[in-house]
């Protein structure tokens, strides 16, 4: 019996891990699914390029990393602590939308219609003028941050799935714990990797192509606020209806 016993462990062992690391590949790619096309990296992108056109290489670099940083510290608190903070404030889902929807479309007007003139480029300046400016403009947490990456979607959706995670699920509690750290991680890895590929494109494109993406954004930016507006809006009138 003992020695039947001790053929049989490791392979219990072996056949039991490997649901496990299965189960947590699974729920792994399911968040980045989720999470990804509401968080939009490409897009964040695009709003780096209009706004850090003047920045050096060594802050475009700071930027990102510190962009990233924030992504996933957002994500984190929204996940463990986001539905009590908004009980203890009072805010609703509709709200955080709109709230969103304002910053954005705020944000978007500013790239639309910027205050300086196009004869005031920073290139006329010095190096150390231009290292002196660049230090005292932060576009880390806001916009690229929030509502860039982790916009008033991002945060519904993530707020929504923990009160919801491990209800009606097969999967096992190890996997339900590691894995959504794993996820935002993930995601602020992935927008770390495309903001950091932002200095070739702006090699690339040049100061008339980003000031022509800057342009577009600001459009689409605008655009993107009014909707999570009408979206808060309309979730209202759902609520109140119903």
């Amino acid at each position: 019996m003992l020695s039947e016993c001790q053929i049989n462990d490791p392979q219990e062992v072996e056949h039991g891990e490997e649901p496990l690391i299965l189960e947590l590949i699974q729920v792994l790619g399911l968040g980045l699914v989720v999470l990804l096309p509401l968080a939009n990296p490409l897009t964040t992108v695009a709003l780096f390029l209009g706004l850090a056109g003047n920045m050096n290489r060594e802050e475009r670099n700071r930027q990102s990393m510190m962009a990233s940083i924030y992504v996933f510290i957002i994500m984190m608190v929204a996940y463990y602590a986001g539905q009590v903070v908004m009980n203890t404030f009072g805010i609703s889902i509709p709200g955080l939308r709109i709230a969103g929807g304002l910053i954005v479309a705020f944000i978007g007007f500013r790239m639309l219609f910027p205050q300086h003139k196009a004869h005031d480029a920073p290139e006329v300046s010095s190096k150390s003028e231009e290292l002196s400016k660049s230090n005292d403009v932060n576009i880390a947490f806001v916009p690229l941050a929030m509502p860039s990456t982790a916009g008033p979607g991002t945060i519904a959706m993530i707020i929504s799935s923990a009160s919801t995670i491990g209800h009606g699920t097969q999967f096992s509690s190890w996997v339900l714990l590691v894995a959504p750290p794993l996820v935002f991680f993930l995601v602020s890895l992935i927008l770390w990797a495309c903001l950091r590929s932002s200095g070739a494109i702006m090699k690339l494109v040049g100061k008339g192509g980003i000031e022509a993406i800057s342009r577009l954004m600001g459009f689409l930016l605008v655009c993107m606020g009014v909707q999570f507006i009408i979206n808060g809006v309309l979730e209202i009138v759902k609520n109140y209806a119903a």
